[in-house]
């Protein structure tokens, strides 16, 4: 069993690492270390070096936690996940709105109770952990409380989180519906109490432009301008019927998008969902505002939204990031939602390579949203948000990974076949908060 890393403690790993480094021309470069010496003090990483370096510097290599040949990666960064849909996760049948109208909203209403959203929303923070998930931007629902809780529970596991109220003051029940004041006040007592706090910080949650009216709009501008280091996240053109619903009830705005950018709500820290079924205009405007696309492969498959077109972004110079978009997400694994990435990048005809999908779910989407400093790696300084993955559980995974003939065939592997069982110690802040699927809640 590993030790567990304290505050003001000092552990060393031996091990095999893996992660991507930083190039100041916008790139990154992968670093892997067969025979890797990685150093925790508290709750950062303070070095990580070849085993034969650190011996060299008079380290007693016996005196490391030997991993025995498991492999150390960054915790792993979701860009878009629903706190309260686990419960809906594989519900059949239906497209976008008809899934909200039929599974979500449902789901939703039942945080009104305030101890169901306390327990819900720690189970969900460690559903991730056991995924390997160690930070996320996240929707709670409508309700102050349940938002209030989702950061409550996420400070006492230390985690990294990103997350908001849900604003929605129309076009939806109303156990869940707020109005744009009130909204808008819950948001900005939320943002005061939370952001910046911690590891957490706030986004301004609009779930799309059918549920807020222009008011509610313009006030989740108007916290934007008052709070600027807060985060904007919200939904864009999944759905062609959501799409013509919009252009319904904004006849006045040039597109979809234009819906969200008349209030200020496009900036380089708003990251919007899906986006398959935009206009050239809108993806174009996406690059000259900086703001951040959350491709979400699951879900898009499995609500039959569309296939998403990563090279129009990238060729416009739009930045991608990969989410599980749980409950329409099948999986709350980063693992799965690559290994659907890469069939839809397939089927679009540009193969995903297994380091860049590796890098886009650590360093790639941390870079994104600006916190690269912070998460993503495990660089000298970064939090020790990292985990340690054994195939070994897994039959058929351990036998292709023995078939591998370097790191990223053996990556690809893990993202194509691996599970939850491959994780076998998730490591957040310098603590492990799971080990062989068992939470270890206190430090």
């Amino acid at each position: 069993m590993a030790a567990e890393a304290t505050a003001g403690s000092v552990h060393r790993f031996r091990g095999r690492f893996l992660h991507c480094l930083p190039e100041a021309t916008g790139g990154y470069r992968v670093e892997y270390l067969e025979d890797g010496v990685l150093v925790v003090e508290g709750s950062r990483i303070a070095g990580l070096e070849t085993a034969a370096a650190a011996e060299a510097q008079g380290l007693d290599l016996a005196a490391c936690t030997d991993l025995g040949g498991d492999l150390v990666v960054p915790g792993f960064v979701d860009t878009h996940v629903h706190a309260p849909q686990l419960d809906v996760i594989g519900s059949h049948g239906e497209q976008l709105l008809e899934w909200l109208e039929r599974y979500t909203f449902p789901a939703e209403a039942r945080f009104a109770d305030e101890a169901f959203a306390r327990v819900a929303m720690a189970d969900f923070l460690d559903a991730l952990l056991c995924q390997g998930t160690t930070s996320a931007m996240v929707y709670a629902t409508s309700h102050h409380h349940a938002t209030d809780a989702l950061f409550a529970a996420a400070e006492a596991r230390g985690l990294c989180l990103i997350a908001g109220k849900v604003l929605m003051d129309r076009n939806a029940p109303e156990a869940l519906r707020d109005s744009a004041e009130g909204g808008i006040a819950e948001s900005r007592e939320l943002i005061e109490r939370w952001h910046g706090r911690d590891r957490l910080a706030y986004a301004v949650t609009p779930r799309f432009s059918i549920t807020s009216s222009p008011a509610q709009l313009a006030g989740a501008g108007q916290l934007l301008r008052d709070h600027p280091g807060v985060y904007l996240q919200t939904h864009l053109a999944e759905n062609p019927r959501e799409v013509a619903a919009v252009r319904e009830l904004f006849p006045e705005a040039a597109h979809y998008l234009d819906t969200y950018d008349a209030h200020g709500l496009c900036t380089e820290r708003s990251v919007f969902a899906h986006c398959l079924h935009l206009e050239a205009g809108e993806i174009r405007r996406l690059a000259e505002t900086g703001a951040l696309v959350a491709f979400c492969p699951s879900s898009n498959l499995f609500l039959g939204s569309g296939l998403f077109n990563w090279q129009a972004f990238a060729a416009a110079g739009v930045p991608v990031t990969i989410a599980s978009d749980v409950g329409a997400g099948t999986d709350l694994s980063m693992l799965g939602t690559l290994a659907d990435a890469y069939k839809v990048c397939q089927l679009g005809g540009h193969p995903l390579p297994p380091l860049d999908a590796f890098h886009a779910i650590t360093l790639g989407n941390a870079r994104a949203l600006g916190l690269e400093a912070r998460i993503g790696t495990l660089a000298p300084g970064s939090d020790a948000d990292f985990l340690r993955l054994n195939p070994r559980e897994i039959p058929l995974l351990a036998g292709r990974v023995a078939a591998c003939r370097d790191i990223a065939e053996e990556w690809f592997a893990y993202q194509i076949l691996g599970d939850d069982r491959l994780v076998r110690e998730t490591w957040v802040a310098g603590q492990c908060r799971n080990r062989d699927g068992r939470l270890v809640v206190e430090g």
